[in-house]
């Protein structure tokens, strides 16, 4: 079997260990494959209790995402006093294993979409395991139905996870952030999926990201924001919706592409967008006049390295004639002086 190398919170390995020792629930599987945010398609997620506060034993639950890392070298590993190297020998593929929290309302939308109404109404009021168990069904269909060629079962979300999913109180609390909700009985509760809530929701947290102290911790954005020349004296509203602009990028990895397209234009980034445009025309000009200057120099220097040349071959040639002369036999000639001697009265 395979061995894989993973970063776990040590909540996460007490979680495990738990499960491991648990001979009542031996068949319960503790990791959970529901559809991934963005694509609809079977992702892994791990359920993991964290203690609210230690005095007190109530727990809440919060969501990892599994995230694979894979080197396109080969490499090993330092796993306490030993190197691991990767080979099959030993088991290790090299791939290394990320467990990162994931927002509970990102896990819903797909949900929620995938149990609207085919005409495009708001739909009913309903209890949330009805709304998880249609979904559930359907989720589970499309990825073989609009992409044949997938057809591992490891691809497909499970109905049985997705289920699971309704019973937890943070994807409950989720709900009630982008559905509309009304409380029938103190032990009902209807929720309808509000595209406006969930508008909303996302803004919020576009806002809270696109702050500098939280965005500019990336180093990656901070030297892609410098490069468009928006961290400049003088472009600080430009660099502000240049902040808002990366934020939503950034929320784009957990939410579908059209709800994307939507949380997108529900900012005006006209005139980022016009800069931007000047921007990238000026640098493919300017470009383009340091690879004419740069071809210019080249020509002028192998024109100057050529003229180069002819001189040093014409100095060449006069060397040999010279050399010529001074073998060539002057017996018996008159000296050059001769020839301007005063004539004899």
């Amino acid at each position: 079997m395979t061995a894989h190398v993973g970063i776990l919170p040590l909540s996460v390995i007490d979680a495990l260990t738990l499960h491991l020792n648990d001979k009542v629930n031996e068949s319960a599987a503790p990791l959970w494959r529901l559809p991934h945010p963005r694509t609809g398609l079977a992702c892994l997620f791990l359920p993991q209790e964290k203690l609210v506060d230690p005095s007190h034993p109530r727990q809440k639950m919060s969501i990892l995402e599994i995230q694979s890392v894979t080197p396109p070298n080969t490499r090993s590993w330092f796993i306490g006093e030993e190197v691991v190297s990767v080979s099959s020998k030993r088991g290790v593929d090299g791939k290394l294993l990320l467990m990162t929290p994931v927002d509970p309302a990102f896990l819903i939308i797909q949900i929620l979409l995938a149990s609207q109404p085919n005409d495009g109404s708001p739909g009913n009021f309903r209890p949330i395991d009805d709304i998880f168990e249609e979904a559930a069904v359907k989720l589970a269909k499309t990825p073989i139905e609009s992409t044949p060629a997938v057809q591992d079962a490891s691809a497909i979300p499970s109905q049985r996870d997705i289920m699971q999913l309704a019973s937890l109180d943070c994807i409950k609390a989720a709900m009630s952030r982008i559905c509309d909700v009304k409380e029938i009985t103190t032990e009902i509760t209807v929720y309808r999926f509000s595209p406006d809530n969930l508008l909303a929701y996302l803004r919020s947290k576009v806002e809270r990201l696109s702050k500098p102290e939280i965005l500019e911790k990336s180093r990656s954005l901070i030297r892609s924001m410098a490069k468009d020349g928006l961290m400049e004296d003088g472009r600080e509203d430009l660099l502000e919706l240049g902040r808002v602009k990366a934020a939503c990028d950034l929320i784009s990895q957990y939410i579908p592409p059209s709800i994307y397209q939507t949380l997108l234009s529900s900012y005006d980034f006209t005139a980022l967008n016009a800069y931007l445009k000047t921007f990238s025309n000026e640098q493919a000009a300017l470009l383009a006049t340091n690879a004419n200057t740069s071809k210019s120099k080249k020509k002028n220097a192998a024109t100057n390295e050529e003229d180069t040349g002819k001189k040093r071959k014409n100095q060449v040639k006069s060397s040999n004639g010279v050399e010529k002369l001074k073998k060539a036999n002057v017996n018996g000639m008159s000296k050059l002086s001769s020839f301007f001697k005063k004539a004899d009265a």
